[in-house]
């Protein structure tokens, strides 16, 4: 009877303690074919396959080991490529890198996830870059990228996820949006830049967005999940930069509900938006308040919308020491000096308790794990933790 009772006592607890403090993050890895490849040399599309399968690589040993150390409960990795086989991408990932102890630190696990295809390389017929040629991949595929799956995303999860309830956007045109940027989008010709066949064809996600139901011990959050295009690496044209706006505010009308979300379509064809009180947008957005290239009135309509805690900033110590003259440095969560990685809960059903961004100072030991961009990623890990009521 005793022993019953002490059964009881902990498992009790540990649903208590589960429902209490959540900690959910983002972190764009830079695990894409392009960081395992020497300069001049030929990109298959298999190459981070290949070091997934060793377990001993040092740029996915470093990332492994920032997740052993910040321990998220819900995390997603951005620019992890994509492959239909899971035993080869995120099975691999967890098996031989987050399920090993790295450099002493407390494995890790994640029997959940999600991963599903995403428009990088994949074809779209048409000469999106104005070259002359239909080359089917980089600047004329969906979304840009060397093969299909480039720049991926996965979502790990230590809670269950209702497959059966999740609804993905891959396929979702461009055109179909109201008052889209698709068609200001003029060359230099003083014409659209993008031809009728191509607009008529054109997916707005660059790679997809993701709608990704969580049950926590009775109580769903929905995952909004996306990486918009950067809004560069174009022209006077600004395609990119366009494009970026719009995909940042499918999530504007998304959670906004009708008649705002009405137009949105899922790739089962489910009209509308979202169905739920808790959610949680995340992902690298590539956008700013504050600085950068993008179309800010996407993201400010995203961080003051009322459904979302926008006023919850993380922020680091190593990040204002990056960028000391510049009172943003606080809040960036790339090397490169802006935020344009986030965690933004909903105002219904979640209270935050705190916030940050993984970025050691550079006297801390563990500044080696992000040292360069070969370290870990040019990005950081952006953390929040969270209760749901």
């Amino acid at each position: 009877m005793l022993r019953i009772l002490i059964w009881l006592t902990v498992t009790v607890m540990s649903q208590v303690m589960a429902v209490e403090s959540l900690r959910v993050a983002t972190f764009n890895v830079s695990m894409d074919a392009t960081n395992y490849v020497e300069r001049g040399q030929p990109i298959t599309g298999n190459e981070l396959f290949e070091r997934l399968a060793t377990g001993e690589h040092p740029q996915i040993k470093n990332i492994a080991e920032i997740l052993q150390r910040v321990r998220p409960d819900i995390v997603l990795l951005n620019e992890f490529d994509y492959t239909a086989d899971d035993n080869d991408g995120v099975l691999a990932f967890t098996q031989h890198y987050l399920s090993k102890s790295q450099n002493g630190e407390q494995v890790i696990e994640y029997p959940y996830y999600y991963v599903a295809p995403v428009n990088t390389g994949v074809d779209s017929g048409h000469d999106l870059d104005k070259d002359g040629v239909a080359s089917g991949t980089k600047g004329d595929a969906f979304g840009f990228g060397l093969y299909p799956g480039h720049y991926g995303m996965i979502l790990l999860s230590r809670f269950p996820i209702d497959k059966a309830a999740v609804r993905t956007f891959q396929m979702f045109k461009w055109q179909d949006m109201p008052n889209n940027k698709l068609t200001d989008i003029i060359g230099e010709n003083g014409q659209q830049w993008y031809s009728p066949a191509a607009q008529q064809d054109l997916r707005l996600s660059s790679k997809s967005h993701w709608d990704v139901p969580i049950n926590i011990d009775g109580k769903v959050v929905h995952i909004l999940a996306s990486h918009p295009t950067p809004p560069v690496f174009d022209g006077p044209e600004d395609r990119n930069g366009k494009r970026n706006h719009d995909e940042v505010r499918f999530w504007v009308d998304y959670i906004s509900g009708k008649p705002q979300a009405s137009y949105i379509y899922d790739d089962n064809g489910r009209a509308g938006g979202l169905s739920g009180k808790r959610f949680i947008v995340m992902g690298d957005l590539n956008s700013s308040m504050g600085e950068g290239d993008s179309h800010k009135q996407a993201i400010v309509d995203l961080l003051t919308h009322t459904k979302v805690q926008g006023n919850v900033i993380p922020k680091s110590d190593g990040g204002k020491a990056h960028s000391p003259d510049n009172h943003l440095g606080a809040i960036h969560t790339a090397g490169w000096r802006m935020r344009a990685d986030y965690v933004l809960p909903s105002t219904l059903g979640i209270k935050v308790a705190q916030a940050g961004v993984f970025w050691p100072v550079n006297d801390d030991p563990l500044y080696r794990l992000i040292e360069e961009r070969n370290s870990s990623s040019d990005h950081r890990l952006v953390w929040m933790d969270i209760t749901l009521n």
